[in-house]
């Protein structure tokens, strides 16, 4: 096979469009759907992708970033060509291997080693490829002692671990990788994240969807930012990220992607009224509220703090042990006894999920910029307000 560095771009996207369609009539049960079978249903067209061209050089790293709903996800899916486009070509020149839905071959009631020969067959390889790399796979997912027990005796991070070990191990010449830079604990994304720099040495193009703008600006080369499916602009991931960081940033950026059933985030203080800023080390409350009627079924809250593209914490509603009564409330509270940050400006992300935190109702980021105005602590450096005492 030609080698893709003497032969033009790894992929090259020209004048991509994709479209889905959203039902509105939504038949529930069985006597709906009789007594409507005559009606023809009705739905809405939602563009995910509006003209999208550009090209990504062999061998290097390229990051997609931008809001949620702004086409990375469907743009990758398009590169894998597990999604057709409507309109334009999608041109890919080299072997390619994706990372969008680790451990999508498991079967659960078969053993990891089982599920290593199964997944590496379904991604492409014979059984002796997957012979001669199996000690490999199973030690960069650290299952030694568990690689025959049944999968479905596997925690979540063990799962996603395997089929990591596996899709990675092809040594593809382009690899696409959706969200999931940061499986696994500290250790394992460390070897992910060398075993992607050994990659990129081989000369492997690498296209990264990722959240996390940290990771983004210090391993792309290169950034394309989709904004609601169509291209705000492409160049050196350092570069883009600013231009990304800005326009969240900007009081326009902040009122923007709000269609939805979020009505409002506040950080409000102890009467309940809304606060532009709180005092370092003091109490706080984050408060979001949302339309229940414009959601289907129980939902999950999460939120992510932020400084720059620094993602300080993150939490959701799922291991709090509410119950689906929440939903019908249409408002939940997150309560900090001590806010523990540094005097400086803050943003915080909301996603407003289902019950299984697999559909996301709406998104924003940022719902809120605030500042933290100095406390009694004297921290002067950093993002943490540790609150200490010298003596």
């Amino acid at each position: 096979m030609t080698s893709p560095a003497t032969n033009g771009p790894a992929v090259s996207i020209e004048g991509v469009s994709k479209r889905f369609r959203l039902l509105q009539d939504r038949q529930s049960t069985v006597k709906s759907m009789v007594v409507n079978r005559s009606r023809r249903s009705r739905y809405t067209e939602l563009w995910a992708l509006e003209n999208v061209s550009f090209d990504i050089a062999a061998g290097t790293s390229y990051g997609l970033i931008g809001h949620n709903g702004s086409g990375k996800s469907t743009l990758l899916k398009c590169m894998a060509r597990i999604l057709t486009p409507d309109k334009g070509t999608i041109s890919v020149n080299g072997r390619l291997s994706s990372l969008l839905e680790l451990g999508a071959g498991f079967h659960p009631e078969l053993s990891g080693r089982e599920n290593v020969y199964l997944n590496g067959s379904i991604l492409g390889m014979s059984k002796r490829d997957v012979a001669s790399r199996f000690d490999d796979i199973v030690e960069f997912a650290s299952l030694e002692r568990f690689i025959d027990a049944p999968v479905r005796n596997y925690s979540s991070g063990m799962y996603v671990r395997l089929g990591f070990a596996v899709a990675i191990n092809l040594e593809p010449e382009i690899l696409l990788v959706d969200e999931i830079m940061a499986v696994g604990d500290e250790a394992f994304q460390r070897r992910c994240m060398e075993q992607f720099a050994r990659l990129k040495e081989r000369g492997c193009t690498v296209v990264v969807v990722s959240h996390n703008l940290t990771q983004v600006r210090s391993f792309c080369d290169e950034v394309a930012w989709l904004d609601t499916g169509q291209l705000r602009g492409t160049g050196p991931a350092g570069v883009m990220i600013d231009r990304y960081l800005d326009a969240l940033e900007s009081p326009h950026g902040a009122e923007q992607h709000r269609s939805g059933p979020i009505v409002s985030v506040d950080l409000v203080g102890p009467d309940g009224d809304p606060l532009e800023a709180v005092t370092a080390g003091a109490a706080a409350t984050f408060r979001i509220r949302w339309r229940p009627d414009e959601v289907d079924g129980p939902v999950n809250i999460a939120l992510g703090l932020y400084s720059g593209a620094l993602r300080l914490a993150g939490v959701n509603s799922s291991a709090s042990g509410l119950g689906p009564e929440i939903t019908s409330r249409g408002q939940l509270d997150y309560s900090i006894d001590h806010l523990s940050l540094a005097p400086g400006t803050y943003r915080l992300a909301v996603a407003l999920h289902d019950e299984t935190m697999r559909q996301v109702h709406q998104r924003l980021d940022p719902a809120l910029v605030f500042d933290v105005a100095g406390g009694t602590g004297g921290d002067t450096a950093g993002h943490l307000h540790l609150g200490g005492r010298w003596g």
